[in-house]
């Protein structure tokens, strides 16, 4: 066995050999070095199985080791990459394993407040002046129990040695899972750097982080004062690394930047990114770019009034089954960062929000964030969103708009951010389109919510002999395992969208803002097919929003700083696409935005009026009751009878006007 001197100068010799990775940190001013197991393994196999089998030992003299070469004062080490033999699972943990060195993963499901806690304390006795360090290990506060001198009690408190301590609760992640097993838990004790206020925001619950550290038993405190029979396991981390990083954290080389920069040359940078968006399924090539352009996002300003406007676009998928959206979904929640998938059958609204739980450890109310806090700054997929409780969708409202999750309930009063961009999917109400129905009477959503997606795209599933031959060939070739490439990897597909959200952030030009205007204006003040009716609405100014945040986008994909007139012609382009698949009114062949949002499109409406006011007219000439016949008489010119009939029962069905007798209205 090779004796601690040894060691020693084997841990100087790598640290000579680590020189710039301390170097690098140094710079920085931080005290924790990031060391892999695999270059000490390569470096010294001694040195490697001296850390597996004493981790504690180890980790102490290499940072004595670390000190005395005079690179750092006082130094932490903290270790990654260890080898798969160290990775548990926490129901796998057993006795056998305390004080060994253990990687285990999981959700953060309850995390404490940072604390400062004791490690050492000195005091003097009183008789003699002997100063007597004691270390504080448990967590009752230890005194001496004597001095050399004889005193036993009575010592005074000199100086004491805090480090700030934080405890947080592990919890198996349901992938690891099989069949109906109830996800373990166990407590992991952090401190030092470990609990800085970066770290912190990788351990807030619900995010997923691995932990390294040694396992320590806990002894269970009985009522009555005395110690059980029983402990507990808890994790003294060494080290705790985020699985999943924001767009913001995603480090990128020098190497990868050079490539990202020449992706963003290429002039078919827009063909890739929708050929790299979900590539197993077939066609839709303005939904995938639109899909594309919402990974990137637009740019959330600051108005001069201090509110914020959102930059993140949210789109709404409504087709019919076997569409593939659920396949899009998926895809997209794996490739961003922070993405979430959320069936809407299986979700709450406090699993959408957040919630306020009981802590069974502080003795108090706990916030657990839902999912789209947790994926805050990243994108949250919702499948089956028509199968969401009206109550549980209300809930999305102020995180879609305002950004953020506002929950008052016990003694928690608090603002969570949520800056989430939405891709919904939903069916249609009765499984599949009508044609003949307006889109909004078929997604089974308040009319508040549907206007809160800036695009809504409907994939229809209609027979077409070429599109079916091109389809089926592309489903089989997957089949066969020799399906279509990503256009851009997909590590390099995120580091790109994370380039662009770090470091881009267009401005309008003058041309972009001009052909914007352009757009909305004509199309607002398109004529009307018949002048007496209420004109329709064609796009209303959360659709402008819509097109300012798609034009910053496309700029984003270029890395360019300026939003051109291609950018804004490009998101009006994809605007026109889901307006025309969307929000034609049939009668009057011209765009209504009611039409998509309300479901009653402006010619509708306005014969809705039309009949209320021959109502009202007749109401003055025959008194309280009219006539069914004299409604018709007076209508017969301008509006069918059919027609006519459904206007009537629609205005029954709200409460303007009843039938006290056959043949007869009433207005209410």
């Amino acid at each position: 066995m090779t004796s601690q001197e040894d060691l020693l100068l084997e841990a100087k010799e790598f640290f000579e050999y680590y020189k710039e990775e301390i170097g690098r940190a140094a710079k920085k001013g931080k005290k924790a070095i990031q060391v892999s197991f695999h270059d000490i393994a390569t470096f010294s196999h001694e040195l490697a199985e001296y850390i597996l089998n004493k981790p504690e030992e180890a980790i102490a003299l290499m940072e004595l080791a670390l000190e005395e070469l005079g690179l750092l004062t006082s130094p932490r080490i903290r270790l990654t990459d260890l080898p798969e033999s160290q990775i548990l699972k926490i129901r796998e943990i057993r006795a056998k394993h305390l004080n060994q060195l253990l990687v285990i993963e999981g959700i953060v499901r309850q995390a404490s407040e940072v604390r400062p806690q004791v490690t050492n304390a000195k005091f003097e006795c009183p008789t003699c002046g002997t100063v007597i360090s004691v270390l504080q290990l448990e967590k009752k506060f230890r005194e001496p129990s004597r001095c050399s001198c004889g005193r036993k009690t009575g010592f005074k408190l000199l100086s004491k040695e805090l480090v700030d301590a934080q405890r947080i609760v592990i919890e198996e992640s349901p992938e690891s899972l099989s069949g109906g097993e109830q996800p373990r838990r166990i407590n992991v004790f952090l401190k030092e750097d470990l609990v800085e206020p970066k770290m912190e925001e990788h351990t807030n619950p619900g995010s997923r982080v691995r932990v390294i550290g040694i396992l320590k038993e806990l002894p269970v405190p009985l009522v009555g004062g005395g110690i059980s029979t029983r402990f507990d396991f808890i994790i003294e981390a060494n080290n705790i690394l985020p699985l999943e990083e924001t767009y913001e954290e995603l480090e990128i080389t020098e190497e990868e930047e050079q490539q990202i920069k020449e992706l963003a040359a290429d002039p078919e940078i827009y063909k890739k990114l929708a050929a790299s968006i979900a590539p197993s399924v077939f066609g839709y090539e303005e939904i995938k770019l639109a899909i594309a352009l919402q990974l990137l996002g637009g740019v959330r300003k600051r108005k001069s009034d201090g509110t914020y406007s959102r930059g993140d676009i949210h789109i709404l998928l409504v087709g019919d089954p076997g569409t593939a959206k659920s396949v899009i979904l998926k895809f997209v929640a794996s490739v961003a960062p922070k993405g979430r998938y959320i069936v809407g059958k299986a979700a709450t609204q406090a699993g959408i929000t957040a919630t306020v739980v009981r802590d069974e450890f502080l003795r108090g109310w706990a916030l657990e964030a839902g999912a789209m806090v947790l994926a805050n700054k990243g994108i949250a997929c919702i499948d089956e969103m028509e199968k969401m409780t009206e109550q549980d969708r209300s809930a999305m409202h102020e995180a879609m708009e305002q950004q953020t999750v506002t929950i008052s309930k016990a003694n928690i009063q608090a603002t969570l951010r949520a800056e989430t961009a939405v891709l919904g999917a939903a069916n249609p109400k009765f499984g599949r389109f009508d044609p003949y129905q307006p889109v909004a009477q078929q997604i089974e959503m308040s009319p508040t919510l549907i206007n809160r997606f800036d695009l809504i795209f409907m994939l229809k599933d209609i027979p077409e002999k070429l599109r079916d031959e091109a389809i089926a060939t592309h489903v089989l070739r997957e089949h066969q395992g020799q399906g279509a490439k990503m256009g851009i990897p997909k590590d390099l597909l995120q580091k790109y969208i994370a380039y662009a959200r770090q470091k881009v952030f267009p401005q309008l030009t003058e041309q972009a803002i001009e052909e914007i205007k352009r757009f909305y204006v004509e199309l607002r003040n398109l004529p009307s097919v018949s002048e007496d009716l209420i004109r329709p609405i064609p796009i209303s100014a959360r659709q402008l929003e819509a097109l300012i945040r798609l034009s910053e986008a496309s700029a984003r994909a270029r890395l360019s700083k300026k939003v051109t007139r291609e950018d804004a012609r490009r998101a009006i382009q994809i605007m026109q696409f889901y307006l025309l698949q969307v929000g034609i009114d049939k009668e009057t062949g011209s765009i209504d935005i009611d039409k998509i949002v309300t479901g009653i499109p402006a010619s509708e409406r306005s014969k809705i009026v039309l009949v209320r006011d021959v109502i009202i007219k007749l109401e003055n000439r025959l008194g309280k009751l009219i006539p069914i016949q004299e409604v018709v008489e007076e209508l017969k010119e301008k509006i069918p009878i059919e027609e006519l009939e459904d206007i009537i029962d629609k205005l029954k069905r709200s409460g303007d006007i009843f039938e006290p007798k056959k043949g007869f209205l009433q207005r209410v």
